[in-house]
């Protein structure tokens, strides 16, 4: 049993297919910390509690820590580093840890490019696919040679990045690029990733977010 649970029974608002509600989800299985799962409505009305949990964004994912929430996926990895012990994602020396918050809000530059992807075409999608294959040329650079970008263990820029990955061959898609040929290390990262429990067990198949890709093409009306 991890240790704080002392401090407090946990409710996770979240969206099955969010990525970043995703980095949360592997954070608390990384870390064994047991927790209540709440699905939220994503596209239709929001539910009271998410609105009266997250009254500035009015989004997921929210982490209640009886009853008090912590907003924004990294806030919310910060915050169960720092509440319980278990197994730190963020490493002990401070310049290391702010390297390591540096690249994890860089990788949401990967969702934010990749969404311009599928909802843009001509000169855009192309600015779009241009930015995106340098980000990962970026991550591919940092990431190195080593084994996760926290080392030899899966830490802090690791749980912020993998959930992108089935997201991916969406992306290769609308872009027409290869992840495999733009950052190799990096498409071998992810293989590592995805046979972690913690990973295998939050993600879903690339097949499912790219249905859910084409969900939200319906819904915003884009051909």
């Amino acid at each position: 049993m991890a240790e704080g649970k002392d401090k407090g029974g946990l409710v996770l608002l979240d969206f099955w297919v969010s990525p970043f509600g995703q980095r949360c989800r592997i954070a608390l299985a990384e870390k064994g910390v047991p927790y209540e799962y709440s699905e939220q409505e994503l596209l239709g009305a929001k539910s009271d509690l998410l609105l009266r949990s997250n009254p500035v964004h009015k989004k997921i994912p929210v982490l209640l820590h009886d009853g008090r929430p912590v907003c924004e996926s990294l806030v919310i990895l910060n915050y169960l580093d720092e509440v319980y012990s278990g197994k730190p994602l963020l490493p002990s020396d401070p310049y290391a840890r702010a390297q390591a918050r540096f690249w994890a809000a860089y990788s949401d530059k990967v969702y934010e490019l990749g969404t311009r992807l599928w909802k843009l075409k001509g000169e855009a999608r192309a600015q779009a696919r241009a930015e995106l294959l340098q980000v990962l040329a970026n991550l591919d650079g940092e990431l190195g040679d080593r084994e996760f970008f926290g080392g030899e263990e899966l830490g802090f820029v690791d749980v912020a990045l993998v959930p992108f990955v089935p997201w991916l061959p969406s992306y290769e898609r609308y872009g027409e690029f290869s992840v495999e040929e733009a950052a190799p290390r990096l498409a071998a990262w992810a293989r590592r990733c995805a046979g972690r429990e913690s990973v295998a067990g939050s993600l879903h198949p690339p097949e499912k977010v790219d249905e859910f890709i084409t969900l939200l093409k319906k819904h915003y009306g884009i051909e």
